[in-house]
């Protein structure tokens, strides 16, 4: 099984990309609305088939982006059925499996965190997906949401736990840079929850945690018993609208050389290379394109006009992605970098101009 963990740093949140490697069919973890670009990047690079995306519960902390990568790719959202979600595609109870290719999840209810908290068991690679119910040496908060700690105590003693010590556990959150730990590790470290721990002890302290409210609960709360739905069922475009620009998962816009070539008459195009390299005229040039160096772009982006959108190109497009990144920090409204650079425009035997002075 194909297991990525990825990590949003604004709320701490994991979110966590399961494929089945022969089918390409996978599912997401706890989906953040505003990663959904970067979720759909990985998604595509990787030649994956999201089938479904799933919630450890519904979040306090950040808006999910379930309903936003359902309106790309047509997954499924899969709720605990207890939430009382909206829009839910599959709802989820104990004993459940999820299916991805020939990959299987187990639903285990374990409630206590919030009254709708699931975990997700995937036996074949012995690892466990945690949400907030249990995380690194700590457990989820119980003091909103019908959180209770008594139940939240005996959700995970029972359920994650009690499974065999060599299981991974992944949680939904950890704000210190851990990543994973183990059902073993659990069992003799976690201060909270650990095998030492009697029910009491752990109820006392989690009533005297005293902690602020997250700052998004009034907003995530309701947001996520939509499933991520705006309220007036609109998305605010979140990538250009000028032409088929898709953000890599590397963070860079790119855009398809077939597509600048038929309408190269509505683009600027940016040459980034050095003017000596550029003069050899080994990879040839793009007709009527301006040449700022790269080493010289930042002084330079004023010199680069934005009444048009602007192509940045190198010999293979990573410069040039450098380029299309220093753009857009600075502000110019319409950049994307040309895939795969001059090589790959002279693969595809798109017409070039023999290189030279540059506009």
């Amino acid at each position: 099984m194909l297991l990525r963990q990825l990590f949003d740093s604004t709320t701490s949140t994991f979110t966590y990309l399961l494929a089945d490697e022969h089918s390409r069919e996978a599912v997401l973890i706890d989906t953040v609305y505003e990663q959904h670009l970067r979720d759909l990047a990985l998604l595509r690079e990787l030649g994956l088939k999201l089938v479904a995306t799933l919630e450890t519960h519904v979040h306090a902390d950040h808006v999910t982006g379930a309903w936003l990568l359902r309106e790309a790719t047509g997954s499924r959202i899969a709720v605990a059925r207890a939430a009382g979600a909206r829009d839910v595609d599959l709802p989820l109870e104990s004993g459940q499996k999820v299916q991805f290719g020939s990959e299987e999840l187990e639903v285990r209810a374990t409630p206590g965190h919030t009254d709708s908290c699931l975990s997700f068991v995937h036996h074949k690679s012995r690892i466990a997906f945690s949400g907030d119910a249990l995380l690194i040496r700590g457990a989820g908060r119980t003091d909103f949401q019908q959180g209770n700690a008594h139940t939240l105590y005996r959700s995970v003693r029972e359920q994650l736990l009690s499974l065999p010590g060599d299981y991974l556990v992944y949680p939904g959150h950890d704000y210190s840079g851990r990543t994973a730990t183990s059902v073993a590790e659990e069992n003799a470290h976690n201060p909270r929850l650990g095998a030492h721990v009697r029910e009491e002890d752990f109820v006392g302290y989690m009533q005297n945690l005293n902690l602020p409210h997250p700052k998004q609960l009034a907003i995530a709360v309701p947001a996520n018993l939509e499933c991520g739905r705006p309220g007036d069922g609109s998305v605010t475009p979140s990538t250009p609208d000028w032409g088929p620009v898709v953000r890599t998962y590397a963070g860079v816009l790119q855009i398809e050389p077939e597509w600048v070539h038929l309408h190269r008459g509505e683009l600027h195009l940016l040459d980034v290379r050095e003017p000596a390299e550029h003069a050899t005229g080994m990879l040839g040039a793009l007709e009527g394109a301006q040449l700022v160096p790269l080493s010289e772009l930042r002084a330079r982006t004023a010199e680069v006009p934005t009444d048009k959108p602007v192509v940045t190109v190198c010999p293979a497009g990573a410069r040039s992605a450098m380029a299309a990144s220093i753009l857009e920090q600075a502000g110019v409204p319409r950049v994307a970098n040309v895939r795969g650079g001059l090589l790959e425009w002279r693969a595809l035997a798109l017409p070039m101009a023999a290189a030279g002075p540059a506009g």
